[in-house]
This record gives structure tokens, C-alpha cells and sequence, in this order.
């Protein structure tokens, strides 16, 4: 008898709006695994869509903080025990960790129960500019990572780098899923976005520390058109503020978070994007993020930090404009370039759909399916 192998992975955040675990999860799915993905119920959280995988959302008392991760911590633990106990066949499960904030009840839960184990590094945590200011926080990282990452057999990370490091750190073997788009098939209703009359420049992801938003908002005052910022995260209210102390708010608009398939609508729209990253660890300096490809996939040109991953592809693929002083005159001047120099900008664009051709999920996907039927394969009898 084949039993049906599964997987649950795990997050800390609300699932609406995580792109990448939603590909993963469906993809999985639509190859035939029974898939779970578990993550937090936050006060605004929204009503889930319905998916070809199943959907949890664990209810916390706290919502940040060091109590926060305590307590989901222990809640994530208790619901892997209790879902394995009830699982069919424990050896045709898994357990995924996504990032260092789930990692322990992954390991605690995979080690007591007996289940498989895996890893997917989706950024060099101990690296992110929250944790590195904050010499305390920045210990008790480092500390999870030496202590759990070791006993992670099998994984994968989103770029050459982190799996480098990873490698030179605990000496273990990651393989490197690039967390691309799905090729762009979503049509454009106008109607369902509420955005600025004009051209406008894009900036869609977590609105984070280390974005340069403290030089980014600035820097509108100098550029003869709009910003729309896409998301939200721990420096959304910081950035509005910045928004009103430069006395732009005519020219940047706030949209909070937008579910994907209204943001697969909205990117084609804008006239370029923008990825910038202060050069403050090593997980921004070889950052390679969600939305570099999506605006690719989107068809726009944009403006991105000249860091090694960002200036390789574009070596490959000439489809952003790159730039190291990352100043607010600098921001402006290049943006300003975007929209005055038309036959720069347009073999830009021309260049977004021969790379949207490549760097895509459907391609990237299948060594995703190929690196699971490894760990857990579909095929096996149950035991």
C-alpha cells in the first residue's frame, strides 16, 4: 500500500501574503504531497483563500517581542507533537523550518516524534539588520543557529552565498531553489487599484530597517513623479513619518499589504521598481530578493543596489539600473535617469521579457519537486 507522504511547514507569519510560501506549498501540493502550511493569526489577519494545500493559523496572546516568540514557539511545538501523533504514517512525514524563528519546535518536535527534518534558509538570519543592531538579540540568534542548523540534514537556501555560508559555518550541503514567479498570466483590472494619476515608481515587499526609506523618501522631492510602497513590516510606521517630515505626502502612497494576485496586477503598472538594501551584513550585501524577479516578471525595469547577486544577473540579463552611493541626490539622479533617458529605459523593458522567460518558477520548480522526492519520496510503500 502507497501512503501518501506529507508535509507541514512552518512560519511565523500570517499566510496571506507570503508569495513564497504559497508557490512552494501549491506546488508541492500539485505534485502530490499532502501539504500544511502553519503560521500566525495576528489581529488584522484577513480570511485565507482557499488552496490546494490545507491552511493553520496559530492565535498568540503576544504579537511581538520576545514574549511573542516564546509563546508561538511553544504553541508551534505543541501542534507539531499533536499532528504527528494523529498522522497515519510518521515516517512519510516531514517537517520543514522555515528561517531560524521556527527552527526549535521543528527540531524538538522531528527529534521526539522520530519524523524527517529539513531546513529552508530563506535568508541569513543572524545577518538582518534588527538582529545585528541589537547585541543581545543578535546572541541568542546566533546561539539558535549554532545549536539547531547542525542537526538539519537536508535543506535548501535561496542563493550560491547562503549556501556557502552555511556550509563554512556547520559544514552541511544545501541545495539552492531561487525563489522566482510564476511566469505573469494574471490580467490587469485598473479598476480594483487605487493608485496616483501620473507615472509612479514601485517599491513592493516588507517595509523593513535597512530598505533605505530614510533616503528613498527624500529623494521624491527631486523626481517628477509618484512612489507607491506595497507592504508593510517594522519600519511601515517610521516610513510614513519620514513621508510627512519631507513633505511628500502628495507623492508617496502607502498601499499596506497586497494579497499577490492584486500585486501581480499592480507591478505591471508601475513605471520601474526599486530594490535597495543598506550594506549593513551579509545578508543584504548578498541579498537576492522576491522582488528583483517580480518586477521582471512584470515587465518594468528597475533600480537595484549593484551587491555581487544583483550585478550577476544583471550581467546576464541587463534589466535594472545599478547603483552603489545610495544617498538621496543618487536615488533621485538615477530615477530621474529611468525617466528621461527613453532609449535606456526601453532596452531595459526589452530586456524583462527575454529574462522572464528564464527566471521563472515553473523552471525553478522542478528542482524543488526533484530535491523532496529525494528526502521523502512519493513513490515509497508504506512501512
Amino acid at each position: 500500500m502507497i501512503t501518501v507522504p506529507e508535509i507541514i511547514f512552518t512560519v511565523t507569519n500570517d499566510l496571506t501574503y507570503d508569495q513564497r510560501m504559497l508557490r512552494i506549498c501549491s506546488t508541492m501540493a500539485d505534485a502530490g504531497y499532502k501539504v500544511t502550511l502553519v503560521g500566525r493569526l495576528l489581529p488584522g489577519s484577513v480570511p485565507l483563500d482557499v488552496r490546494n494545500f490545507e491552511q493553520t493559523r496559530l492565535k498568540c496572546r503576544y504579537n511581538k517581542g520576545k514574549f511573542f516568540y516564546l509563546e508561538y514557539n511553544w504553541r508551534l511545538y505543541e501542534y507539531l507533537l499533536n499532528h504527528v501523533k494523529k498522522a497515519k504514517n510518521s515516517s512519510r512525514l516531514a517537517l520543514c523550518a522555515i528561517d531560524l524563528d521556527t527552527i526549535m519546535p521543528v527540531l524538538q518536535a522531528s527529534r521526539r516524534m522520530k519524523t524527517r527534518r529539513l531546513y529552508d534558509a530563506h535568508e541569513l538570519f543572524t545577518e538582518l539588520t534588527e538582529v545585528k543592531r541589537r547585541p543581545i538579540i543578535a546572541a541568542i540568534w546566533n546561539w539558535v543557529e549554532r545549536q539547531a542548523v547542525p542537526n538539519f540534514k537536508f535543506g535548501y537556501t535561496v542563493n550560491e552565498f547562503i549556501a556557502g555560508e552555511l556550509n563554512k559555518r556547520y559544514g552541511i550541503n544545501y541545495a539552492v531553489i531561487r525563489n522566482l514567479p510564476f511566469r505573469r498570466k494574471t490580467e490587469i483590472d485598473k479598476n480594483k487599484l487605487k493608485l496616483p494619476p501620473g507615472k509612479f515608481f514601485l517599491y513592493q515587499g516588507a517595509v523593513n530597517e535597512g530598505r533605505c526609506f530614510e533616503t528613498l523618501i527624500p529623494a521624491m522631492k527631486l523626481v517628477n513623479a509618484n512612489l507607491v510602497i506595497a507592504g508593510e513590516g517594522n519600519f511601515y510606521q517610521q516610513a510614513k513619518e519620514l513621508t510627512a517630515l519631507h513633505q511628500v505626502t502628495a507623492k508617496v502612497f502607502f498601499l499596506g499589504n497586497v494579497k499577490p494576485a492584486q500585486l501581480a496586477s499592480l507591478t505591471p503598472l508601475a513605471y520601474a521598481g526599486i530594490t535597495l538594501f543598506e550594506n549593513s551584513g551579509l545578508n543584504q550585501y548578498y541579498s537576492l530578493a522576491n522582488r528583483y524577479f517580480d518586477y521582471i516578471q512584470g515587465g518594468i525595469p528597475q533600480l537595484c543596489v549593484d551587491y555581487p547577486e544583483y550585478e550577476a544577473l544583471n550581467q546576464q540579463y541587463p534589466t535594472a539600473l545599478l547603483i552603489h552611493d545610495l544617498s538621496a541626490e543618487s536615488i533621485a539622479q538615477n530615477l530621474n535617469k529611468l525617466l528621461e533617458d527613453a532609449v535606456f529605459y526601453n532596452e531595459l523593458k526589452r530586456q524583462c521579457e527575454t529574462a522572464g522567460k528564464m527566471l521563472c518558477w515553473e523552471i525553478e520548480a522542478i528542482k524543488l519537486k526533484a530535491y523532496w522526492d529525494h528526502v521523502l519520496p512519493l513513490n515509497n510503500t508504506g512501512e
